[in-house]
């Protein structure tokens, strides 16, 4: 087996549709799972060792002690499982997704980490096999690498599972509707002839609203002087460069004032310490406001909710939703976008 940890595997990827799609829609039709809303992980082991590769190839092992111990004692042979971490809390029969729970988990006390463990288990959903013993399923189509991790997953127990898959469209379309009072987002669907392409969209997702992770580029006060007042945001075009598209606000007076706290270790500062400020461009309605913000290191992802984007902003100010301690700032790209299909509007004034 050549996959390893020492050279992680980028995991393939996504890309947003109005909707879960007919099957008809794609040569060698699809097949569908839930979306599950937790840390992406490739599972690299080769029968003696373990570790846990987030989305963006950091190691993650450290942060889930339990996982790596269950993966020592249950996977049968050496193997990299493509999957995603979630927590569970949450009465037996009322159990959800809790991610304010598994965000937590990325600590960087060991004790904490230990203690987290403990209170907040994590589990692992697999729902993909890129290889087993000395065979790679990198270049098999998903029906084979689903068959292939079936039979793997028959000897595993929690806290490891095997997601749930159809081949039904009208499954899937309830499951996008009922599975959300669980704390999952959405619906995948996975082009069943298709070999497995590291960091290319060629899955299909149907969520329940439109979400992006970008990358905080700085604050602006609130207009009361006290507080955060609205997050600067930012995406990576084409060529790399980090665009400004557009704010995040509507905190209340209390997370106003927390964020000022919790943004101050990532506050650029010059030379002789003094806060480094930056400008938005101006426009005919900014002619008269002040436009400048205080500039963060670009390291802090946010994912924000939205209802469509103008040109390469977006329309309306996004909605903060959570932080995202496990997505690399340089992952974050206008290519996660949902792109409208064009349409003609005398067709709409018709």
């Amino acid at each position: 087996m050549t996959l390893s940890s020492a050279a992680p595997i980028s995991p393939m990827l996504a890309k947003a549709v109005d909707g879960v799609p007919d099957p008809a829609s794609v040569p060698g039709g699809l097949g569908y799972e839930p979306k599950w809303d937790g840390f992406r992980a490739i599972v690299y082991f080769d029968g003696e060792t373990c570790e846990i590769g987030s989305r963006g190839s950091k190691m993650l092992t450290r942060y889930f002690p339990e996982l790596e111990a269950a993966f020592l004692e249950q996977l049968p042979a050496p193997c990299v499982l493509d999957g995603e971490i979630v927590v569970r809390t949450g009465k037996a029969g009322h159990e959800r997704l809790d991610w304010e729970a598994l965000s937590a988990r990325i600590h960087p006390a060991t004790s904490r980490v230990l203690t987290l463990s403990r209170q907040t288990p994590a589990a692992f959903v697999a729902f993909d096999l890129l290889a087993l013993g000395d065979r790679e399923y990198l270049d098999e189509p998903f029906s084979a690498r689903r068959e292939a991790l079936e039979a793997l997953a028959a000897g595993l127990r929690d806290p490891i599972h095997l997601t749930r898959s159809t081949d039904s469209v009208d499954t899937a379309r309830r499951w996008l509707v009922e599975f959300e009072g669980a704390g999952l987002d959405g619906v995948v669907a996975k082009p069943l002839a298709a070999a497995y392409a590291p960091g290319k969209r060629l899955m299909l997702k149907a969520k329940h609203h439109r979400t992006a992770d970008v990358v905080v580029l700085g604050y602006r006060l609130h207009s009361s002087g006290s507080g955060v007042g609205s997050l600067l945001l930012g995406l990576y075009d084409d060529d790399g460069v980090l665009r400004n598209v557009g704010g995040a606000s509507a905190f209340s007076d209390l997370r106003r004032l927390e964020l000022i706290d919790e943004l101050a270790p990532l506050v650029e500062r010059d030379d002789a310490g003094e806060v480094v400020r930056g400008e938005t461009e101006r426009s005919r309605f900014s002619a008269g406001k002040d436009v400048s913000f205080v500039r963060l290191r670009p390291t802090l992802v946010a994912e924000v909710r939205y209802d469509q984007m103008e040109g390469a902003r977006f329309r309306h100010t996004a909605q903060f939703f959570r932080w995202r301690p496990d997505r690399d700032a340089s992952s974050c790209t206008f290519d996660q976008l949902e792109r409208p299909i064009a349409y003609d509007l005398a067709e709409v004034l018709a």
